[in-house]
């Protein structure tokens, strides 16, 4: 690896666009409301103070080591005020907090999406305008400053949820527990007409609507992962008082304490560890109020000597497809090309009308020749954007070359990071300036690569990644498909226009020298002939935009060739209705630069309005600079890499990667009707349904239902295009991975054998598989998690694992007789034919408990028979009943008393 490598590898490693630890202070926090909101200044206000007082309880919960110290909140584009200064590198994608609309399975309960392995960030905090304006709320889930740092513990940490709404309750030394983080917390439970809980005569657990009223007054101060609404939890759950029995998230997915990922696990993990507490009250924190209007885009494109050829055409063919399809009317681009000097082809241009998209394509580089000399075509991109108001703050480059640079790139590099432009960048061939990371990375750009494989289609399909969106995906641009052969014949295909989808409707057709014969048909059978399309000869492309609406269905192109060249074909389409988002795919790595040491993790989210799609046939392709692609199949099944099944994010391990860059694309199908939108719900702000005063019960407002009904999906195709990356070896070879941890063991004990099952690793991580199991058991939770060889050893030798992803059922003689009443604790490990083994897996537990033929009720202690009730439920039908109840039930009360 030679020295410069080393230091672009040290500078993006430990420098990049995001949240940053200055000092004790957090800043470059981005918070941003959709443009799906309607104006509502008083927004910002709220968003000030749930940040100002999250950062003295975050102050408090870290030993005194941290605060919010800088926050950016970036506004909707048709918002008005000239309070609002000018967004730089800040956007609604890559925010850490978004003010939107309700996601359908929360309403209007904070939660964060979080969908990686215990300690890794999350992608963002998710609060609605309801939850910051109505303060009613604060007494279902707590002050928002306090759920604001339970929500930046998922986001910055990666720790999981305290609590379940899945296995709220647990048997615990002959005990019920209910499942929480620490077991200091004392409550009550109660049913839904608060009275005493029944227990289910088969499981000896409370029965189905059984719920956990905590004390409205603590002596603890844990866990704010758990219940963030109790007045005395101020900090994180330590290690000395962790809940391991508890059947929740952190257990399942850390197997720790939240403290102690937090210290040891997480992002922050060093720092925390040599900061020193602050003596004082953290100062308040500061705030930019930033909006971004129109965008505003110069093309910097590479016209050397080394794109000759195919290059140039492609470059052509992918700017195009830009100008014409992706970027948004009003939008103002500028194009500039750079070789042994630079030269500007367009001013910036307002997009106002189809004309002017015609007369930008027509100005796009046709012939190559010369020097790479990129510093003086980013200068020049850079004075274009000046033009229009004497800045570039929150303007764009998109960046494109295929060499390294002919002059000292340092000169103009830095000089371009810090002047508030974001500057994608795409690298053409294996060739391409190793710069040219850094400047994406560090100015919120996108960062691609392309291959010289023309059937690829990466360089047009990356042009068309390069969006900035709002919160608004009716207003985005969709991949439908992207489709490439080479042929002498014919290339026939479909392209399905979903209910979703349908609006501004467009095909392109590329091709390498001769003109082919093309025809589209509708699903209602109208043909369009070429003479019905646009074609430029010079970029080599055939473009059909459909007028008004498209027809939903099968769109089916014909295209005829003489003689042996590339043919792509490529259709995109925006929402069919202003109110209803389409079906958005969104790829992505769990890391965008890796030396090698860890794995390597692709994503790929299926929604439409938040829900997630599942059941969709997803694949991924990766593909390294030497143009050598791999096929992988992303699976939804919560094993492996995959965090929860039915989430709709798409998960594979990826390990056959090489040494340089490489480019990432998805392809989603759902052509056999078994996709689903469903509406899972997982995590989020715990809501409380009351707390008990004194022994007695003060009822919340009742939680808004959602509808759990999985609804069809009809047949549809996406493909998306992900962010790029680079792995840069540390060693000589690359690391040799164990199996996968296993994450969903389960166990359950029948008569005296136990059924034990989980999902199948593979022999590197969730690829091929394993060499054996290692299974043992104990009486002890903790001593099975922390000592698993010592553990009792169960006889595996008649279990050969199965490939990947199988499910893996074993029935068990554990040689003696399980009493009543019994709890054992199992774990697992694999071993790889290497004899490295995995990381233990989830603890499963299974309890033998004989049907209890007289059922009781929970006791619980000190209960006084006077229930309180309070209501502040806004509809009047449901307040009426709880009155009515409420006094029914004093009447009974009161009879009771005079007998």
């Amino acid at each position: 690896m030679d020295s410069r490598t080393v230091m672009v590898l040290w500078m993006l490693l430990s420098s990049s666009t995001g949240i940053k630890l200055d000092g004790n202070g957090y800043v470059d926090v981005t918070i941003a409301i959709s443009s799906r909101v309607p104006q509502d200044n008083t927004l910002i206000d709220k968003i000030k103070d749930m940040v100002t007082k999250g950062s003295i309880h975050l102050h408090q919960a870290l030993d005194k080591k941290v605060f919010f110290k800088e926050a950016t909140i970036l506004v909707p584009p048709h918002w008005n005020s000239k309070e609002f200064t000018k967004a730089r590198t800040e956007s609604y994608e890559k925010a850490n907090i978004r003010i939107d609309n309700a996601n359908p399975a929360y309403g209007d309960e904070p939660y964060t999406l979080q969908y990686g392995e215990c300690g890794a960030e999350a992608l963002f905090i998710h609060f609605t305008p309801d939850f910051l304006r109505d303060d009613t709320l604060t007494k279902t889930y707590g002050s928002r400053g306090k759920v604001l740092v339970h929500e930046w513990a998922h986001l910055r940490w990666g720790v999981y949820d305290e609590y379940s709404e899945t296995n709220p309750f647990y048997q615990s030394n002959g005990r019920i527990e209910a499942t929480r983080c620490s077991k200091n917390i004392k409550g009550q439970f109660y049913d839904e007409s608060l009275q005493p809980c029944h227990i289910d005569p088969q499981t000896l657990l409370p029965t189905k609507g059984c719920k956990f009223f905590p004390n409205k007054y603590q002596n603890t101060d844990s866990s704010i992962m758990f219940f963030p609404s109790l007045d005395s939890v101020s900090t994180f759950c330590r290690e000395n008082e962790h809940n391991y029995e508890a059947q929740n998230l952190q257990n399942k997915k850390c197997g720790k304490a939240t403290r102690t990922v937090i210290f040891e696990d997480s992002v922050d993990k060093d720092a925390l560890r040599s900061l020193k507490p602050l003596l004082s009250s953290p100062p308040a924190p500061t705030f930019k109020v930033v909006q971004r209007k129109h965008r505003v885009v110069c093309l910097v494109l590479d016209v050397s000597g080394s794109m000759t050829g195919s290059r140039i055409l492609r470059q052509q063919q992918a700017a195009t497809h830009f100008l014409q399809t992706i970027i948004e009317d009003q939008a103002s681009v500028g194009i500039v090309t750079f070789s042994s000097d630079a030269l500007t082809l367009s001013p910036l241009t307002t997009i106002d009308s189809e004309s002017t998209r015609e007369k930008l394509i027509k100005l796009l580089p046709k012939v190559a020749d010369g020097g790479t000399y990129i510093c003086k075509g980013l200068n020049l991109g850079l004075q274009v954007l000046e033009k229009d108001n004497g800045d570039v703050i929150g303007d764009e480059i998109i960046f494109l070359t295929d060499g390294e640079a002919s002059d000292d790139i340092n000169t103009c590099v830095t000089a371009a990071i810090e002047c508030g432009a974001i500057i994608h960048t795409i690298a053409l061939g294996d060739k391409a300036d190793k710069a040219l990371r850094e400047m994406a990375d560090k100015t919120g750009g996108k960062f691609i690569t392309a291959s010289d494989d023309i059937l690829s289609n990466q360089l047009l399909n990356g042009f068309s990644s390069l969006t900035i969106t709002t919160g608004d995906q009716t207003k985005d641009p969709v991949q439908i498909d992207s489709e490439g052969i080479k042929t002498s014949d014919w290339f026939n295909g479909t392209i399905l226009v979903d209910q979703t989808i349908g609006t501004k409707t467009s095909f392109i057709i590329t091709y390498e020298t001769s003109l082919p014969d093309i025809s589209i048909q509708s699903p209602s059978g109208s043909t369009y002939k070429q003479v019905q399309m646009r074609h430029d000869e010079a970029a080599k492309t055939v473009t059909l935009k459909v007028p008004g609406t498209a027809q939903h269905g099968d769109w089916k192109y014909s295209i005829q060739t003489t003689i042996s060249q590339s043919v792509t074909v490529t259709a995109t389409s925006q929402a069919a209705q202003a109110e209803v988002p389409p079906i958005v795919v969104k790829a992505r790595m769990n890391q965008q630069l890796s030396d090698g040491t860890k794995p390597l993790i692709v994503f790929a989210e299926v929604s439409q309005n938040y829900r997630p799609v599942i059941n969709a046939k997803v694949w991924a392709t990766l593909e390294s600079e030497s143009g050598f692609p791999q096929e992988l199949q992303l699976l939804d099944n919560g094993a492996g890499a995959d965090a929860f099944q039915n989430d709709g994010i798409y998960s594979r391990y990826f390990t056959k990667f090489e040494n340089g860059r490489s480019s990432l694309k998805v392809r989603v199908k759902n052509q056999d009707g078994q996709a689903r939108f469903i509406v899972p719900k997982r995590g989020g702000a715990p809501y409380v349904p009351g707390y008990v005063v004194n022994g007695v019960v003060e009822l919340n407002p009742p939680k808004p239902q959602v509808s759990e009904e999985p609804l069809e999906v009809g047949s549809f195709t996406r493909t998306a295009t992900g962010e790029s990356f680079e792995v840069v070896f540390t060693g000589s070879t690359p690391p040799n991975f164990p199996p996968n941890r296993i994450t969903d063991l389960s166990a359950e004990i029948q008569e005296d054998s136990v059924l034990l099952s989980w999902t199948a690793p593979g022999e590197d991580l969730d690829q091929g598989t394993a060499k054996s199991y290692e299974i043992r058991w104990s009486y002890d939770l903790q001593m099975l998690q922390e000592n698993f060889s010592n553990a009792h050893a169960v006889n595996t030798s008649a279990v050969s694992p199965l490939e990947a992803g199988s499910v893996e059922q074993h029935s068990f003689n554990l040689s003696f007789t399980i009493q009543n009443g019994t709890t054992i604790f199992f774990a697992v490990q694999s071993e790889d034919k290497e004899n490295t083994k995995s990381e233990t897996s989830n603890i499963a537990q299974a309890s033998k408990i004989l049907p209890d033929p007289t059922p009781s009720a929970i006791s619980n202690p000190g209960l006084n028979l006077t229930v309180l009730v309070i209501s502040l439920c806004v509809v009047a039908m449901v307040v009426v009943a709880v009155i009515i109840w409420s006094v029914r039930r004093r009447q009974r009360l009161l009879s009771n008393s005079l007998i």
